[in-house]
């Protein structure tokens, strides 16, 4: 989609939406680590807020670099209040998508490579850089990969990131809010998902960086051909709402 094409979109008056400000606070955790899949959640890691910083601090500084593009989601509809810089745009954001895919294992990938989704290599190098470890979180090429293996040791004891049920769990700055791609009924069919199902499903996941009463921002990339910042809102009690643009099946709860 070209610039003067969002541009219209924009003026059409798709959805009205506006950046929102506020402290990205984290509600009360709820009780006990739960079950997924029928088994037990393992007990929580040693808290860490200083990495659970950095990661959000880098997230932050790649929506900077890409020119603070915001994606707002309200009402089954989808805007782009601000227009940022895109993947292509130049020689600088094409290397930093290059970036992105060696992080992932593929640096043969740059910006200019269109086709080739990058959303998942982006979480992969956030986590990278910010220092989660590899064994907490697997580099992968697809959100999917990496969700399978965390959902396959979410029973062992002290891991970073664990499923939550998103009728049951209110999203905080840290975690990772999914949604699948396309029709994926063994995802999506209201059975909490597991691996095996995992495998070859087409998800995207975005970073959650800030709430404000009902409203969520998340960092993503490869979203509307760049690092956007999407607002999307929430119920009453704090819980991620069914959308045609993003159909939540899990959150991957940050326990730093």
């Amino acid at each position: 989609m070209s610039r003067l094409r969002a541009a219209a979109w924009l003026l059409a008056g798709v959805v009205l939406g506006t950046a929102f400000g506020g402290c990205a606070t984290r509600p009360p955790p709820e009780e006990g680590p739960g079950t997924w899949a029928g088994r037990p959640v393992g007990a929580p890691p040693l808290p860490d807020p200083a990495l659970r910083q950095a990661l959000l601090d880098t997230a932050d500084a790649e929506w900077e670099f890409f020119g603070r593009q915001v994606v707002v989601i309200k009402d089954g509809e989808e805007s782009i209040p601000h227009v940022g810089a895109w993947e292509d745009e130049d020689g600088a954001r094409s290397a930093r998508v290059n970036a992105y895919w060696r992080a992932a294992g593929k640096p043969y990938y740059y910006g200019v490579d269109c086709q080739q989704p990058w959303s998942a290599a982006f979480i992969s190098w956030l986590m990278q850089q910010a220092g989660v470890p590899e064994s907490q979180f697997p580099a992968a090429t697809a959100h999917a990969i990496y969700l399978a293996r965390l959902i396959e040791e979410a029973p062992y004891p002290g891991r970073f990131f664990v499923p939550r049920r998103v009728a049951e769990y209110s999203p905080a700055p840290g975690d990772l809010v999914c949604a699948t791609r396309g029709p994926n009924h063994a995802v999506t069919g209201g059975e909490d998902a597991s691996a095996e199902a995992l495998r070859g499903a087409n998800t995207h996941c975005d970073l959650v960086v800030g709430r404000s009463g009902r409203s969520l921002k998340v960092v993503g990339g490869n979203v509307r051909n760049s690092v956007s910042r999407t607002t999307v809102t929430l119920d009453r009690a704090g819980r991620l709402q069914p959308e045609p643009k993003r159909a939540w099946f899990v959150v991957l709860q940050n326990r730093l």
